[in-house]
C-alpha cells in the first residue's frame, strides 16, 4: 500500500488539497479532522465541557466513526448518521482541538487511522500524521501558509457561507491553535524530518496539488 501523509497547522488548506491529491492518484482520502470533530460532536451534543476529561474519553470510547463516499463526496459518520455539515461549525472546530490534547483520545483515533492506512493507498491529513500515526509513510508533506494567510482564507470562507466574522479575531484564534498544537503533551504539532516542506502561502491550489502529485510520482 502506499500511503501520503500531509500535516501542517489550523487552516493551510490540508483537507482541501489532501482530497484532490487522492482523486488524481485515485487514492481513499482519510479526513482525520473530520474523525476527531465527530468525537467532539457527540460529546457537545452530550452536554460535556472540553475541559471533562474523564467524561470526554468515556464518552469517546462509545462512539463509532466511519467514512463512506456519497456522489463521490466523502461523508463522516457518527454512529450511523451523518454529521458531514454539523461538525464544520466553528465551535466543535474549537472543541476538537481541546478534546485532541487527551492521550486516550488520541489512541483511538490513531488505531483506526493506520487500519485504513493498513488495508488501502491513502491520503490522510492532520497534525501528526507523519510524525505518529503513519510514521513509516511513502511521501511526507508539511504543509505550511503564514497566519495571516491562513485567516485570510478562512475568513472568506466564512463570510461566503453567510457567517458574520472578524479577520483580526480568526487570525487570533488560529495564533491560538497553533500554540495549543505544538505545544501539547501528546503528539505536538511538528515537522517530520523526512517530510518535504511546502509553504502554499504564495501558491494557488493548482500549484500546491502538482508539487505533491509529482512528489508521490
Amino acid at each position: 500500500m502506499y500511503n501520503i501523509a500531509i500535516d501542517g497547522p489550523a487552516g493551510a488548506g490540508k483537507s482541501t488539497i489532501a482530497k484532490i491529491v487522492a482523486k488524481k492518484l485515485e487514492f481513499i482520502y482519510v479526513d482525520t479532522g473530520a474523525m476527531y470533530r465527530t468525537l467532539a460532536l457527540a460529546c457537545f451534543r452530550a452536554g460535556i465541557d472540553a475541559s471533562e476529561e474523564a467524561k470526554v474519553i468515556e464518552k469517546c470510547k462509545d462512539v463509532t466513526v466511519t467514512l463512506g463516499y456519497e456522489d463521490g463526496t466523502q461523508k463522516v459518520y457518527l454512529n450511523g448518521e451523518d454529521v458531514s455539515q454539523e461538525i464544520r461549525r466553528e465551535e466543535i472546530g474549537n472543541m476538537t482541538s481541546a478534546i485532541a490534547v487527551y492521550g486516550p483520545v488520541r489512541e483511538l483515533m490513531v488505531a483506526m487511522q493506520q487500519k485504513l492506512a493498513r488495508e488501502n493507498n491513502v491520503v490522510m491529513d492532520g497534525r501528526d500524521i507523519g510524525t505518529v500515526v503513519l510514521p513509516n509513510a511513502d511521501l511526507k508533506v508539511y504543509l505550511t501558509a503564514s497566519a495571516r494567510t491562513r485567516a485570510e482564507r478562512r475568513y472568506k470562507e466564512l463570510i461566503e457561507k453567510g457567517q458574520e466574522c472578524n479577520l483580526d479575531a480568526i487570525e487570533e484564534d488560529i495564533k491560538k491553535r497553533d500554540e495549543r498544537d505544538m505545544n501539547r503533551e501528546v503528539a505536538p504539532l511538528k515537522q517530520a524530518e523526512d517530510a518535504v516542506l511546502v509553504d502554499s502561502s504564495d501558491m494557488d491550489i493548482d500549484q500546491v496539488v502538482e508539487t505533491i502529485v509529482s512528489l508521490a510520482k
